[in-house]
């Protein structure tokens, strides 16, 4: 089996800093805490019928599947490189469309980013995998969860300085 490069991810310096932090946190202090749950929970006794241990395991896998997730979101981000101001949509870029006779305005990057003016959109979104590469003043169509068709026209793209 042939392992294919993750694509890159789009993330502000302060989002960088956050996931950083709780991946530290959660590979240090939190792991220590569900092991001690889980001891705990061991030495209670039959194993089959001890809620506690359970929900300390599933918690455990829970916990091991989030440190996976950011692992690989930091190795591969593409941290805080504002994009060239040139009216190509890419990753970092707030971009403006008119959808359905309305104007929507979204950063282009990872949903990770916590920004309360904006709505993000991953550029493997269907929305966003559809503007993405494309210029100012395009219309192109994507296919929403939904099977609808939705047409787009990119209004603008200027680079993010959240």
């Amino acid at each position: 089996m042939t392992e294919t490069a993750a694509p890159a991810t789009y993330l502000t310096q302060a989002a960088h800093d956050r996931l950083q932090a709780e991946l530290d946190h959660l590979t240090g202090p939190a792991r220590t805490e569900i092991a001690k749950k889980i001891d705990a929970a061991r030495q209670e006794g039959d194993l089959r019928e001890n809620g506690g241990y359970h929900a300390a395991r599933e918690e455990q896998g829970k916990m091991e599947a989030r440190i996976r997730q950011l692992q690989q979101l930091l190795t591969t981000a593409i941290i805080g490189e504002t994009p060239p101001d040139d009216g190509i949509v890419e990753p970092g870029m707030v971009v403006t469309v008119e959808m359905f006779g309305d104007e929507e305005t979204f950063l282009l990057g990872s949903r990770e980013i916590t920004d309360e003016s904006l709505q993000v959109f991953s550029e493997r979104s269907p929305i966003g995998a559809a503007v993405n590469g494309k210029q100012v003043g395009d219309a192109v169509s994507y296919e929403a969860p939904n099977g609808k068709t939705i047409d787009v026209k990119i209004l603008g793209a200027k680079p993010y300085t959240g």
